[in-house]
């Protein structure tokens, strides 16, 4: 063998192993779970009790139907929901984070029919330790100001957030 083909199998091997390390998650399949036991980068998070934060993870945007909101307006605020919900999960639980991000991240659109019943899923979300975002209306079109229109949570593992909204019905 010359030198050039001893040179180039060296470079081939040296990009092949950097790529098996920065991607060992996806390539052998390993959750975030996993990568935290292999890394030690991140803080143990502690899921509640009930539900596994491992698997399938999804964010869910629960949109009040009773405020008759336009289609444009309702995108707006489920947006301004999911950069808050993703913002707060970012230094909350990057875990879930990364499991979301490997596992499709799913965005569901859920409807309540009053701020009541709103309320009372963003308290039983905060309740069982869930990420939440909840927006209020700055009134400047179609709503009054202060309203309280979407609720993001999440993105946690799909059972957790289906303990809290798995009765709602899509918007």
């Amino acid at each position: 063998m010359d030198i050039n083909t001893v040179f180039l199998s060296g470079i081939a091997c040296g990009v092949c192993l950097c790529a098996l390390f920065v991607n060992r998650t996806r390539l052998f399949g390993l959750t975030s779970v996993s990568k935290q036991i292999i890394t030690k980068k991140t803080k143990k998070q502690e899921p509640p009790k009930f539900f596994d934060d491992r698997g399938e993870h999804k964010l869910v945007l629960v949109v009040r139907s009773d405020l008759k909101m336009g289609k444009g307006k309702v995108a707006a605020q489920c947006a301004h929901a999911a950069v808050g919900a993703y913002s707060k999960t970012q230094k909350k639980n990057p875990a879930a984070l990364d499991e979301w991000e490997y596992t499709g991240q799913a965005k569901i659109a859920l409807k309540v029919d009053s701020e009541e019943e709103l309320m009372n899923i963003y308290n039983s979300a905060k309740k069982v330790g869930l990420v939440t975002s909840l927006i209020r209306d700055a009134g400047r079109t179609q709503i009054a100001p202060n309203t309280k229109t979407v609720l993001g949570i999440g993105p946690a593992s799909k059972n957790a957030i289906d303990f809290v909204t798995g009765h709602l019905k899509l918007y």
